[in-house]
């Protein structure tokens, strides 16, 4: 696994040992993020289910000012805080051990909102339109940002079309689908 675009373009990254996690393949991040980009000016992120770390670390390759991930395994925890010292990108990112729908809450609580947020949970626990509501519900997405969700074939997933406009959805293999959703300016949220 590496680092596909950007100022980290080509460095290897750290893999979850073991069979909890299924890393995105190079050829849908690269996909995926000149839909989304391929650069950006800024801006922060939020990498939920992170696993390894790669789609934040991704985005911080390709311009984002800040990252945050969360991540519930202890194995995977480590192997973020391995990533992300090895490219020495510690002043950029923050790593919670945590389960996504608490950090949602928490991240709220602070007010604090996000350009793109990365949704790619274990695809047979994944309750894609709960977790979809509560980004909604806690408004932790600004008018115009991201939300890159990625998800089982076998899955189908919905959302507010008044709340988002789809911005590209693919099936790229036979274990994974794209959905980029971009948040529309919406009054009195």
């Amino acid at each position: 696994m590496r680092v596909i675009a950007g100022k980290f373009k080509g460095r290897k990254l750290k893999t979850v040992q073991g069979e909890m996690t299924r890393p995105t393949g190079d050829k849908v991040k690269e996909a995926v993020f000149h839909k989304m980009g391929p650069f950006f000016a800024g801006g922060y992120c939020l990498d939920l289910f992170a696993g390894s770390g790669s789609l934040g670390i991704e985005a911080i390759s390709r311009g984002m000012d800040k990252c945050i991930f969360i991540e519930k395994s202890s194995t995977a925890f480590r192997t973020i805080q391995k990533n992300v010292h090895l490219l020495q990108i510690d002043h950029q990112c923050e790593i919670y051990r945590n389960n996504a729908y608490r950090a949602i809450q928490i991240l709220a609580k602070k007010q604090q909102q996000f350009d793109l947020i990365l949704v790619d949970p274990p695809y047979e626990r994944g309750n894609y339109l709960e977790i979809i509501n509560k980004i909604i519900k806690e408004n932790i997405l600004r008018a115009y940002g991201f939300l890159y969700i990625e998800y089982s074939p076998k899955k189908e997933i919905s959302f507010q079309s008044e709340m988002f406009e789809l911005v590209h959805e693919k099936k790229y293999n036979s274990t994974t689908c794209v959905m980029i959703l971009q948040k529309k300016k919406v009054e009195n949220l």
